[in-house]
């Protein structure tokens, strides 16, 4: 898998990606696996398949979103 940034989300359910190396590559909304389209953000990390759009460009396929942990709230201090 390759991971990438989102860069850019179009409201027709597309968009694209950073890839590691730079490069940007196109993703369709039905190639999203496990979170709907809506809930994407611009600078989420994605990993990825490279494969092809129906046009045969090269595209993004099997985007699934790289889970970030939240950061661990300090200990409580007793007073």
């Amino acid at each position: 898998m390759l991971k990438g940034t989102i860069t850019q989300l179009i409201d027709r359910g597309f968009g694209f990606i950073k890839t590691e190396d730079g490069k940007e590559l196109f993703f369709h909304r039905s190639e999203i696996a496990g979170v709907e389209f809506s809930r994407l953000r611009v600078g989420q990390e994605v990993e990825f398949e490279m494969g092809q759009d129906k046009k045969g460009r090269s595209a993004a396929v099997k985007v699934t979103l790289i889970e970030t942990k939240a950061p661990e709230p300090p200990p409580l201090s007793i007073v």
